[in-house]
């Protein structure tokens, strides 16, 4: 595996813009709201209900370790659980930095202790991202069936606009790179420079095509539902804390979830800032479909964010600061098999 050379001041730019993409939404989702308010509501919380959350966060962190050992299975490599979780925790630590960073960060981190090529490992995590968008459709689903009306007023009230003919567009030439890409691979595997990035390219495909050779099928998908009941839980439970918010039904618990994934999938800096205001206009348009104050909604949105967030934040710090030694760990004990063999 080479070494590649980082650029110090690309990682310092990306870090600036993610952090000014987090103080321009925190900015947004604070602005015309009476922080007092939110205050002496986060005082009175219940962190009970926190500490049970946090519970059901780290025990994603696990089932996300084992999937990953599964889907890696396929192509002849049979990881540790440990190795898996440091790995996976290490990536999102990183993710903390430079959003998106944790992916490639992970992909290495599990090399350096499984010695597993980081184009397959890529190529998996990308699956993963597909199958959790599956994931997501399917809470998007129950949300549109259950809280219909708060997915409307979510849509009216945040400004979210989405152009159809954009998205076809992006489709069609992600299908016709595709085919291209399998039409000329040989010959441009062939040429020098080309045929490096060909190689990993086609590893990447090799991962992604993975989930068609799992050996525990049924594993996989008891896991992925054991991945997001967890993520449920940890968003859900969290409403128990609040008296405004500890009527919240099943269902809300669903659409919660869908505002709060949207949230994060902006690039700022652990979802400061995005996810405040995903949940400032999701509680809104929540309180607005029971009929309640929406003023009141985005009291308890931002309230539930400055609860739910540094939840987050607090779980990927204590499990990627224990990663980095974890790691270390695993890289000497096979650099002293190394030495052995």
């Amino acid at each position: 595996m080479e070494k590649k050379t980082s650029n110090p001041l690309k990682s310092v730019i990306t870090i600036v813009v993610s952090l000014a993409f987090a103080g321009f939404f925190l900015w947004l989702a604070l602005r015309g709201l009476d922080f007092k308010v939110i205050q002496k509501s986060l005082v009175k919380a219940n962190y009970f209900w926190v500490a049970f959350a946090a519970v059901f966060g780290i025990m994603a962190y696990w089932f996300r370790a084992i999937r990953w050992n599964l889907m890696l299975e396929p192509m002849g490599h049979s990881i540790s659980n440990s190795n898996s979780l440091w790995s996976i925790s290490f990536g999102y630590l990183m993710n903390l930095t430079i959003p998106r960073s944790g992916e490639v960060a992970r992909a290495t981190a599990l090399y350096g202790v499984e010695k597993v090529p980081v184009d397959k490992s890529f190529g998996t995590i990308i699956l993963e991202r597909v199958v959790d968008l599956v994931c997501m459709i399917g809470f998007l689903g129950l949300t549109l069936a259950f809280k219909y009306e708060a997915i409307v007023s979510f849509y009216e009230n945040s400004g979210v606009t989405m152009n159809p003919n954009k998205i076809l567009i992006g489709l069609l030439v992600l299908i016709i790179g595709t085919v291209l890409f399998f039409v000329f691979k040989k010959r441009l595997a062939t040429v020098p420079f080309l045929g490096k990035i060909i190689n990993f390219i086609d590893g990447i495909f090799q991962g992604l095509t993975s989930i068609f050779k799992l050996k525990q099928k049924g594993k996989f998908i008891l896991y992925t539902l054991g991945i997001w009941i967890s993520y449920y839980f940890a968003a859900y439970l969290v409403c128990f804390a609040l008296p405004e918010t500890s009527n919240f039904t099943v269902a809300d618990g669903f659409f919660i979830i869908v505002v709060g994934t949207l949230g994060m999938m902006i690039p700022a800096s652990g979802g400061i800032g995005a996810f405040n205001l995903a949940m400032k206009f999701g509680f809104m348009a929540l309180f607005i479909s029971m009929g309640k104050s929406a003023d009141l909604g985005a009291e308890m949105g931002l309230t539930y964010s400055f609860i739910s967030l540094p939840l987050q934040i607090t779980i990927m710090l204590v499990m990627g600061l224990i990663s980095i030694p974890m790691l270390a760990k695993a890289r000497n004990n096979v650099a002293e098999k190394d030495i052995q063999n």
